[in-house]
């Protein structure tokens, strides 16, 4: 059947069924006629996300949709029309987790389908058909969403990692041998040169005193896949023990197979990869700065990478760039819901839009409004939404999550979004003297700022065999892209992780001292705690650096005037020690409490006091002993459902609490929830 024979078949299927009409249209903040989206060059052909209304959710679980794919959707009208698109299919954008199923009811995003069809079929001629139907509510094209870098690696050689030891920091804290290289961690201006200036790194150095990382705090990497057998990152890895590596099976229920180390959204699979073609090592480089692993007596040193033997924070990788695989809309909004069902509290993210104010002759501009972001991309402002909101938990170290962007590498005087969003934290990049990165965005929607690496600044300085490569971001690297697995990198996409650091070295601080936080406060004490460092400028004399092309060589002396930049680049330096010492504070924050318990009949349930309370050792009581009973073993305390009702319970480890403990019925059985 022809193209055009097949739109009309549609059409008239649509007439026939009366279904041109005016919508039943709920969803908050978005109008009927903008219910079809607007076309762009990154929309992909073949397939559509759909928002159903909520009156044709039970029709849609009857189907079987919940749980796999199916060709009808169990709606009359909306399959008259899928019948005619050839090879067209049906699935939930998100897989059922039992874990978070109420929460995904509570904020919509149950509702969302994705709708595959052949790709002869125009896209937007199918979103013009499906859009006018009173069950649906939205219809939002499939896009590709780019990195906020270029992959552009300078790999440190195997010479130079052995030569490293003769290069370390005076001031080095850990006997991991690059530390004195990464001047973006500790900066004692030793590098040589005019361009390094003490104090322009995050300042961790002290920070480390109180804290080096805390493993209940897990930082989800949003970006290539993360090389998690590199030996500077295993023992940081998240782990889900209830998975098994490269099974098909989904052994844990949560809607994804064999997701150990988390999950490759871009290719589907629970195993993560580091060496599809044209991969760059990007997800592994950010990892490090995050949590390598500290004082191990190999390559670099990290943020939040623990303390020798003590464990930092875990990073979760959430694949969703793979080599040439483009990266999608539904790629990027699994990931994201995924990441908050299962642990992270920190969303680490360098991919965005082009900033809207960017320069149209070497760029698209995107958005430039929240209104123009949310309106064009409903779907990806819900799941972030979702993060924001059901991250972390009431009873845990943060409640909600806290999403960190790179603010982008167009050099213009806003950031692009996702990131500038207000609920996000978009961050600018500067060099190793403060000043801001020859490409960094500024201005409009940048919140803070953190080294990112400057290499056309550093042009003329190759003390370490690359031109301007010490100027940039020291980090991991799968060995496929460097034989030493360690590298230089640069942009607010390398900013943005030390951001991510510094707020979970902050969580883990927060852990030990057994605080509460909600995550909009916490993002306060990191801007509150900023430094600010434009008194570090000279603005009376312009940044002068050369653009640099691999196997061209210099191409042009630039610059820029500071002045420009005065006031635009956030709030300050990100400052590791100022919040953890604003973590101290009497005045911030809400001592833990050990959380009011519940527990299915003839079920148990496993708790770690310690990380609730204070203490080395705990004891415990149950007023009923015939309702529940609840007793140590080693560190866990368990308790165990024996009748349904509830009972009060007490807690010792260096102070007493109570608490309550309810049993409900088994799942199955009747009777009260």
């Amino acid at each position: 059947m022809k193209m055009n024979n097949i739109l009309k078949n549609i059409l008239a299927v649509l007439v026939l069924s009366g279904m041109l009409v005016s919508c039943n249209f709920e969803e908050k903040g978005l109008e009927e006629d903008n219910k079809q989206p607007q076309m762009s060059e990154d929309v992909l052909q073949g397939q559509l996300l759909v928002r159903f209304d909520q009156s044709v959710s039970k029709l849609l679980s009857q189907a079987g949709l919940t749980k796999s794919a199916a060709t009808k959707s169990g709606v009359t009208s909306v399959d008259q029309v899928l019948s005619i698109l050839e090879g067209c299919s049906l699935e939930r954008v998100f897989p059922v987790d039992s874990r978070t199923e109420d929460k995904a009811v509570k904020s919509g995003l149950d509702l969302w389908y994705i709708v595959r069809f052949s790709e002869d079929i125009p896209v937007d001629q199918v979103a013009a058909k499906l859009a006018p139907l009173g069950e649906v509510s939205r219809v939002e094209y499939n896009r590709a969403i780019r990195k906020a870098y270029d992959g552009k690696v300078v790999p440190l050689s195997v010479e130079q990692l052995n030569n490293s030891l003769t290069k370390a920091s005076n001031s080095a804290k850990w006997n991991d041998p690059l530390l004195g290289q990464q001047w973006h961690l500790v900066n004692d201006g030793n590098l040589g040169s005019t361009k390094f200036l003490a104090g322009c790194d995050v300042n961790v150095l002290d920070a480390w005193d109180k804290c080096t990382g805390d493993p209940s705090i897990i930082v989800a990497v949003m970006d290539e896949g993360v090389d998690v057998f590199h030996e500077d990152l295993a023992a940081n890895m998240w782990v889900n023990e209830g998975e098994i590596w490269r099974s098909k099976e989904d052994n844990d229920g949560n809607g994804y197979a064999g997701d150990v180390y988390g999950y490759n959204f871009a290719k589907n699979s629970g195993v993560v990869s580091v060496d599809s073609y044209n991969d760059s090592g990007h997800g592994t480089h950010v990892a490090g700065v995050i949590a390598a692993q500290n004082d191990n007596g190999i390559g670099i040193s990290s943020i939040a990478g623990g303390n020798g033997s003590a464990p930092g924070v875990k990073i979760m990788s959430c694949q969703i760039f793979s080599g040439n695989y483009t990266a999608t809309i539904l790629d990027e909004v699994r990931a994201i819901k995924y990441a908050a069902d299962n642990g992270a509290v920190i969303l680490q993210c360098s991919w965005g839009y082009s900033s809207g104010a960017s320069n149209p002759y070497e760029w698209t501009p995107m958005y430039s409004t929240d209104e123009q972001w949310k309106a064009d991309c409903p779907l990806e402002a819900l799941a972030l939404d979702y993060f924001v909101n059901y991250a972390g938990s009431p009873d845990g170290v943060v409640e909600g999550g806290i999403v960190v962007f790179a603010g982008g590498n167009e050099d213009a005087p806003a950031a692009g979004y996702p990131g500038a969003y207000g609920d996000f934290v978009s961050v600018a990049a500067t060099a190793a003297d403060f000043t801001p990165a020859v490409y960094t965005n500024y201005g409009t929607g940048i919140n803070i700022s953190a080294p990112g690496g400057d290499q056309d600044y550093y042009w003329d300085y190759d003390q370490y065999g690359e031109l301007g490569a010490i100027g940039c971001v020291l980090s991991t690297l799968p060995k496929s892209v460097s034989e030493s697995g360690y590298g230089y990198m640069e942009g607010t996409s390398m900013a943005c992780p030390h951001v991510s650091g510094v707020v979970a070295l902050g969580l883990s601080y927060a852990a030990r001292q057994k605080k509460h936080f909600k995550a909009k406060d916490f993002i306060g004490m990191l801007y509150d705690s900023a430094i600010g460092f434009e008194n570090n400028w000279n603005v009376e004399q312009p940044k002068v650096y050369y653009r640099y092309v691999a196997d061209i060589g210099l191409v042009h002396r630039s610059s820029f005037d500071l002045k420009e930049y005065r006031n635009k680049m956030g709030c300050g330096m990100v400052n590791a020690e100022g919040l953890l010492n604003l973590v101290d504070s009497q005045d911030l924050g809400y001592a833990m409490s050990f959380p009011n318990v519940t527990v299915a009949l003839g079920e148990q349930a496993s708790y770690s006091p310690s990380y609730y309370l204070k203490g080395s050792s705990f004891t415990v009581s149950v007023e009923d002993n015939s309702v529940a009973t609840a007793e140590m073993d080693g560190n866990r305390l368990i308790i165990k459902g024996l009748k349904v009702g509830q009972t009060k319970a007490s807690i010792s480890g260096d102070a007493s609490q109570d608490f309550i403990i309810t049993v409900k019925p088994a799942n199955g059985s009747n009777g009260w929830l």
